[in-house]
Parts: structure tokens; sequence; C-alpha cells
């Protein structure tokens, strides 16, 4: 039983010696901090073009959207005329025939 007992304390004291035989092979902390900033650099580079690809896919989404709308509105107003002339146009029937607009 003191085998048993003995063993952990044992396996927990080698893995700190492994740990510290590690650390000693890195002497400088300079080296360490320098790994840790390029895989921080990689990192942000991975993260950047995920980024990028993104703003890409949303731009297109974006163009699309606006097409859609653009077409929907030549549609149904027809003939290529936007919503903007048909109101001028509504603004200009009113006056000639002396209606009272709206005014909000």
């Amino acid at each position: 039983m003191a085998d048993l007992a003995e063993a952990p304390e044992s396996l927990i004291l080698q893995l700190l010696r492994d740990m510290r035989a590690e650390m000693a092979t890195k002497n400088d902390r300079a080296e360490i901090v320098a790994e840790l900033r390029a895989d921080v650099a990689s990192d942000l580079l991975s993260l950047d073009a995920k980024i990028d690809a993104t703003r890409t896919d949303l731009s297109e989404q974006i163009v699309g959207l606006r097409r859609a709308v653009i077409e929907y509105h030549t549609s149904a107003i027809g003939h290529g005329v936007l919503i903007s002339e048909l109101e001028a146009r509504l603004r200009r029937v009113e006056q000639h025939l002396n209606l009272e607009q709206d005014t909000l």
C-alpha cells in the first residue's frame, strides 16, 4: 500500500522535474515571448484573411441586393420610371387639378 500512496507523488514530482528541465532548455524568456508573438501574429494573419473574405462576400451581396431593388422598382413601375419621377409627376397633376396636398 505504501507504494501506491507514493506513486502519485513521485509521478507529480517527475512531471514537475520534466517541466523544469524543458523550461531550462529555453534559457531566455525572450525566446518564449518570441514564440508567443509568432503564434499571435500567425493567428492575426489568419483572422485578417477571414475578415477580408467576409467583407468581399458582403460587398457582393450588397451589390446583388441593389441590383434586385433597382430591377424591382423598374418592373413594378414600368418602363424604367423611377419612384422619384412618379412622385414628381403626381405633384404636377395635383397642382394642375388644384387638389390640396397633404403636408406632413
